[in-house]
């Protein structure tokens, strides 16, 4: 099975976790970031590396893509066009702004959807409707 398809699996088991700012502990509290380390966790093990405290407008008011390298750093970027099941998503949330919100894509194609977590939310797996895709900046998979 591939790291996606299994990604998929284990980011399912976290719906129903509430949001909970900088945490990322199945069941108890996460952010979309902490579901993205709870995931990495499951796969590999100890995360590749420490989480600053980060705030929730993040790197915003300097401008810095601080997710976004972050990323690049530990996941494969892929081309636009290719999609698959498991995949981490980077949205930019407001035309901008940087990206500052992640999620995992559950499914693609004309059922697609992401599975998140958000401010105001529990751990959800939602349509990947017209208005979160075109938010979306940049697609990764893991290694």
């Amino acid at each position: 099975m591939s790291a996606g398809a299994r990604a998929v699996g284990i980011a399912r088991g976290w719906i129903g976790t509430p949001y909970l700012h900088q945490a990322s502990l199945k069941g108890a509290g996460t952010d979309c970031l902490g579901l993205l380390r709870g995931v990495w966790r499951e796969l590999y093990g100890a995360e590749p590396e420490g989480v600053p405290a980060y705030t929730a407008d993040w790197a915003e008011p300097m401008g810095a893509e601080v997710l976004w390298a972050a990323a690049r750093r530990w996941l494969v970027e892929k081309p636009p066009g290719a999609e698959a099941p498991g995949d981490v998503l980077l949205f930019r949330m407001r035309a901008g702004g940087i990206a500052k919100h992640l999620g995992l894509a559950g499914a693609v194609g004309a059922e697609a959807s992401v599975i998140h977590a958000y401010s105001g939310h529990r751990v959800v797996e939602s349509p990947l409707t017209a208005p979160w895709a075109r938010r979306i900046v940049a697609r990764f998979e893991f290694p």
